[in-house]
């Protein structure tokens, strides 16, 4: 199990909390320091079943710079929003847990966290 967390981020913070209290055994990784690149991005959308503007936070300084609530949400769009979250992983929503079994949820509450448990 791995969980990628911004360690300033009380959810993420919540989230390894649930996962002590739970005694799992996990990696921690600090995506802004060691961000994910566009391959890792697609392989975690499809665990988690979305697309990469589901897991953009938009009101994030750079989301605003760049626009991105103006660009487009198809297939073709898809890489472009790939680059923009692997180049700015600030964009990133966290915390992510990617179980080994091959699910993976956005663990942004307790609930959230509890559903990925054995």
């Amino acid at each position: 199990m791995e969980i990628w967390i911004n360690p300033r981020c009380g959810k993420c913070r919540a989230a390894l909390t649930e996962l002590e209290a739970a005694g799992l055994k996990y990696t921690v990784r600090r995506y802004l320091e060691d961000p994910p690149s566009v391959a890792e991005l697609e392989e975690v959308l499809g665990r988690l079943g979305l697309e990469p503007w589901d897991i953009t936070r938009l009101d994030e300084a750079i989301a605003k710079e760049l626009e991105l609530r103006g660009w487009g949400r198809t297939e073709a769009d898809r890489p472009r929003w790939l680059t923009a979250l692997a180049e700015h992983p600030i964009l990133v929503q966290r915390p992510i847990i990617t179980a080994d079994d091959g699910h993976a949820i956005i663990a942004r509450t307790p609930e959230a966290v509890r559903s990925i448990l054995p």
